[in-house]
């Protein structure tokens, strides 16, 4: 049922939209900077495919991050947006926050946690939640080698770990503050928080959850794995936003918040998450921080 919705609502765009010829597609195509080892993923999960019809999300390559490019170019063309985007991939972070505050940028294929979106609210329109707030559990990742992390079961196991986030994802780290760490580190570079985990230069990281059977997550020489049948809560709502100063801005929102509105009343939203291994079934994890209501 979903899929015929979702293929008739697609249908219905393309049909009756004003056409528009290969020139004119690429005269419009709106540059998006990527983080390289998402569009790696992306690339892999898409194989070629057209990415407004796929349906089925199970995949090695699906993450969290590759789930969020989906779900918002099929949103954007539900809603009746026609621009295409070209990929420039590369070691991009925190620079999309900026480029998105001037106008460089349109909007972020990678969604925000609502506290950081709120502090650029005078900059960027806000969607309506992917993820609502109390479903987000983090899994929490540590190197192969590290026994001490991979049996941990109890909040009170954490006051002889480490662990490494960056203040710049404020959910994150106020959450992490709250749990009773040895220690933890700062470091703005979600790819050298993960090197310095597989290094053990700190015991563990949050992330989300992968859909890989044996809960190992590898990226080029860095290996980390889930420490099994436990979870983080990580007490906020995600969102996309979108640039107020870029030309297409309002155009791209009003396409975006009618096709999310569209998906989320059909289920479409939450099943892409929880087929990407995402969101998780309630009670499957022990949440270790579910009595501190998490740092919010």
């Amino acid at each position: 049922m979903l899929q015929r919705f979702f293929s008739c609502l697609i249908f219905t765009t393309i049909c009756f939209s004003p056409p528009l010829d290969a020139g004119n597609m690429q005269a419009t195509a709106i540059e998006i900077f990527i983080r390289d080892d998402v569009y790696e993923d992306y690339q892999k999960f898409v194989a070629g495919r057209d990415v407004l019809t796929i349906t089925e999300f199970r995949s090695p390559f699906m993450r969290r991050d590759v789930a969020d490019m989906v779900l918002l170019q099929q949103a954007l063309a539900l809603g009746g947006f026609q621009r295409s985007f070209v990929y420039l991939p590369g070691k991009v972070n925190f620079r999309n926050t900026k480029m998105l505050e001037s106008g460089e940028l349109l909007l972020s294929f990678d969604t925000y946690w609502l506290s950081d979106a709120q502090a650029l609210a005078d900059k960027v329109l806000i969607s309506q939640p992917v993820i609502k707030k109390g479903q987000y559990l983090a899994g929490i990742y540590t190197s192969p080698n590290n026994q001490k992390v991979l049996q941990l079961n109890e909040l009170a196991d954490f006051r002889e770990l480490t662990a490494v986030s960056t203040p710049k994802w404020r959910t994150d780290w106020l959450t992490m503050s709250a749990l009773p760490l040895k220690k933890l580190v700062r470091e703005d570079e979600w790819l050298s928080q993960a090197r310095m985990v597989h290094m053990q230069w700190v015991d563990f990281m949050l992330m989300p959850f992968v859909n890989s059977k044996d809960g190992l997550y590898q990226l080029e020489q860095i290996q980390l794995k889930l420490v099994p049948e436990v979870a983080v809560l990580l007490d906020d709502s995600r969102h996309f936003v979108v640039s107020k100063n870029h030309p297409a801005g309002a155009e791209a929102y009003a396409a975006l918040q009618l096709g999310l509105a569209a998906l989320e009343k059909n289920g479409r939203i939450q099943q892409l998450y929880r087929q990407a291994g995402f969101l998780v079934e309630p009670g499957r994890y022990k949440v270790l921080n579910q009595q501190t209501g998490s740092s919010r």
